[in-house]
Order: C-alpha cells, then sequence, then structure tokens
C-alpha cells in the first residue's frame, strides 16, 4: 500500500479532524501521531528515524493509506517526492490561533517530558524548533516558514490548503470523492496532544 494523501501542515491545524475526515472518505488507516500513541513498533521506528536512522517510508507507513500531523509532517519534502502521485494537504490556519493552541497542548507535553528520545524532544524540539519552541516569535517564524516552503515546492494542482472550518467541500473536490452525508468531523483533544509529546 502507498501513500496516496500527505498531510504537510503542523500539529495543531485541524490534523485530527482531518485524520477522521480521510479515513471517512476511504483514505484510511491515516497516519497521525496517534498511531504512534497506540503501537510500540511505531514508537521504535519514528524515533529511530528522529535520531537519524535511515528511513524506510514503506515500513513506517505500512498498512496506511494517508498521513497527517507530526512526525509524518516534519519529513513532508521526501514523502512528496517518493509518493509522486499523492495529494497534497496542508492544514491551516491563522499562526497566533496555532500558537494559542500548541502553547496549551504539545508545548506542556514537550515540557513534561523527561526522556530524550521522545519525539516532543528529539523532534519536535530539536529539529522542528531548533531548541526553542517555547519562543513565541521563533515557534511562529518557524510555522509560517513551513507553509512558505509548501506552497513554493508542491505544485499548485496538487495541493490544497484547507483551513479550519473549511469542511468536506474544497477537500472532496480536491480527492474527487463525494461529500458524505456525515458533517465534517471536529476533534480538539487538549490532554490527549499533551499526553502524545510527553511520553513519544
Amino acid at each position: 500500500m502507498s501513500l496516496t494523501v500527505i498531510g504537510t501542515g503542523f500539529g495543531r491545524t485541524g490534523t485530527d479532524s482531518m485524520r477522521e475526515a480521510l479515513t471517512m472518505l476511504g483514505f484510511g488507516p491515516c497516519h497521525h501521531m496517534s498511531e504512534v500513541m497506540a503501537h510500540a513498533e511505531q514508537k521504535r521506528l519514528w524515533r529511530a528515524l528522529a535520531k537519524g536512522a535511515a528511513p524506510d517510508w514503506e515500513r513506517l507507513f505500512a498498512g496506511y493509506k494517508s498521513c497527517v500531523d507530526w512526525p509524518s509532517a516534519y519529513y513532508w519534502r521526501e514523502l512528496v517526492e517518493t509518493y509522486c502521485q499523492a495529494r497534497v494537504i496542508l492544514t491551516w490556519r491563522s499562526p497566533e490561533s496555532w500558537w494559542e493552541s500548541f502553547q496549551k497542548t504539545i508545548l506542556p507535553g514537550i515540557a513534561d517530558s523527561k526522556d530524550q528520545d521522545s519525539l516532543g524532544i528529539a523532534l519536535l524540539t530539536k529539529q522542528v524548533f531548533g531548541g526553542r519552541p517555547q519562543d513565541r516569535a521563533h515557534a511562529i517564524a518557524v510555522y509560517e516558514a513551513n507553509v512558505e516552503a509548501v506552497l513554493k515546492t508542491v505544485p499548485a494542482e496538487r495541493l490544497l490548503i484547507h483551513k479550519l472550518g473549511d469542511g468536506w467541500e474544497p477537500l472532496c473536490a480536491h480527492l474527487g470523492v463525494p461529500v458524505p452525508d456525515e458533517l465534517y468531523p471536529a476533534r480538539n483533544t487538549t490532554q490527549e496532544f499533551r499526553t502524545a509529546f510527553s511520553m513519544n
């Protein structure tokens, strides 16, 4: 199985809702930090990658049809090139609202972690945010740089910018599938994400 949808947006941009939406549309299972939380082998493989192991994408995404959120979102450049037929989605919210959500959820989880091999420290703190995830101006600049890089790198015909509240229509049009009768999922599990980045 190969990835057919790749998410490039940071955590706290509606990625958990997108994970559920993609699953409902038939693009699941969808890889997300929740999968790392749930499976010891996933945790082992992603921790090894964050520490410098050579990527084995087929093994990392075995059984998955799509991916959103960290840890995969950090590697979007490689994934977009490797899975060149996959559709790409940039989940987006304003930088200021992203920071407000990030500092209440993921940032405390990182601060709670004492394990230097955790993805919260090894990947987010050290690699994504260059050791400064608690620095508001720096973190927002990193967020904005990621958005800019996606827009410059991914061809427009392959990319959907999906903003919070956009719902089904643009997503289904991008993926070429009918709009479901169900409401677009809305998930915002604050404690779950705090735990995720302190333990994984």
